[in-house]
């Protein structure tokens, strides 16, 4: 048996199983949904794509400054349909986030996410639910469901 650094090739290699799920987990695309707090937009996007794609898009939102907690008409605007995120909570931005994910949206974070090469970034210019009624956060909810199957369909069909 060959060795390199004191390990054999099989012991290099993970094992089968292993080696499958990092190949499965690779195919499936991971996107950051990034806003400033974290407690409206980026929360609803990251919701309702994980509800759309069913396990075939990975998911997870960050904010540049996170608030202390979710923007409350933001969390019962997506009660009404079905989504509850009331044991969400805002998440700081890291560049470990941005570095594992394929796809970064932007949602009114400005020049605070870091930059990477490879990545596909993208700027939904959405207003900001803050201060906002349940009545005025519907219509924001409705543009984020809107792009999200835009978005959903341009992944499952050609990769990122």
């Amino acid at each position: 048996m060959v060795r390199d650094g004191g390990l054999s090739q099989s012991e290099r290699s993970p094992p089968g199983w292993l080696a499958r799920k990092e190949r499965a987990m690779a195919e499936v695309p991971e996107v950051l949904f990034v806003c400033t707090h974290n407690a409206g937009r980026s929360q609803m996007a990251a919701a309702l794509l994980d509800r759309r794609a069913a396990g075939s898009v990975r998911v997870a939102s960050a904010g540049s400054q996170p608030a202390s907690q979710l923007n409350p008409a933001v969390v019962a605007a997506m009660a009404e349909i079905g989504l509850d995120i009331s044991r969400e909570f805002p998440k700081p931005l890291t560049s470990d986030k941005v570095q594992a994910a394929d796809v970064v949206i932007t949602m009114g974070c400005g020049d605070a996410c870091p930059v990477y090469p490879g990545k596909r970034y993208l700027d939904w210019d959405l207003p900001d639910p803050a201060g906002l009624t349940l009545d005025q956060v519907r219509p924001i909810r409705e543009d984020i469901e809107r792009r999200v199957r835009i978005l959903l369909a341009e992944l499952t069909t050609a990769g990122t």
